[in-house]
């Protein structure tokens, strides 16, 4: 289903395994990788998460066996399968570490939905891109809300009405992507190492700083908010810290030695 491991370092890495079909999810995986970043993200030692797959895909979408079900289930289950789904992608994107993807292979439907919800993705270049649910008769519905934050209407507009295939360049234009490489494991040691550099409770409020604001008018109230949220983060101990190992020319506690 997936395999989870932690190095000493904090970087955890949560990694999908059903190779022989695609990696594309079912009702146990969905359920797995729920709880899976539910943990850590509550972990104190982890610092970031990597989320990749193992064998020729990172991600196919749905299991054809898994859809077959919910296609006889009852309205009820129905529903609730799909908002356990939802819950999955929530929790992935709202997960208080920085989440970061190597999207590799074939990234169909609910597997564009786990690339739209990580904060640092690299592609290799032969990734294949699809939102193709029309083309069963069904819309990208539960990806939407993440989909949609990260490529914009216009992007949404042609792909999820076409379910045209798009390659890791047209996804780094597009933002769903950020770097495309042949090396992604070079790219997430990079990041990882700029990460440790960040103050862990600093990097989680900017974290949710990006979605507090995204889309808002700069308004008296969103200003006097954020106003807030600085003045918060200098009087805590982070910020005290920060700013004390600034002026006496030394690391602070959290970066490494």
């Amino acid at each position: 289903m997936y395999v989870m491991q932690t190095r000493p370092d904090g970087l955890a890495t949560i990694t999908l395994d059903r190779p022989d079909k695609h990696n594309a999810f079912t009702a146990e995986i969905i359920l797995g990788l729920t709880h899976a970043f539910q943990q850590v993200g509550a972990d104190p030692a982890v610092r970031a998460v990597l989320l990749a797959g193992n064998g020729p895909s990172f991600c196919a979408g749905a299991d054809a066996n898994w859809m077959r079900q919910q296609a006889s289930a009852s309205d009820a289950e129905n529903r609730a399968d799909a908002m356990r789904l939802s819950d999955m992608l929530a929790t992935i994107n709202d997960c208080p570490k920085t989440v970061i993807c190597i999207a590799h292979g074939n990234v169909f439907g609910g597997g564009v939905g786990l690339v739209a919800c990580a904060d640092l993705v690299v592609a290799r270049p032969d990734t294949q891109f699809r939102l193709s649910e029309v083309r069963l008769g069904l819309t990208p519905a539960t990806i939407s809300p993440f989909v949609v934050a990260k490529i914009g209407q216009s992007h949404a507009r042609r792909y999820f009405l076409t379910a045209e295939s798009f390659s890791a360049e047209q996804a780094l234009a597009m933002g769903l992507a950020h770097v495309v490489s042949d090396d992604p494991q070079a790219h997430v040691d990079a990041w990882f190492a700029n990460l440790l550099l960040g103050a862990p409770g600093a990097i989680t409020d900017a974290k949710s700083l990006i979605r507090d604001v995204s889309d808002r008018p700069i308004s008296f109230s969103l200003r006097a908010e954020t106003a807030d949220r600085i003045a918060d983060r200098r009087a805590s101990p982070e910020g005290r810290e920060g700013l004390q190992a600034f002026l006496d020319k030394r690391k602070p506690t959290w970066a490494p030695k």
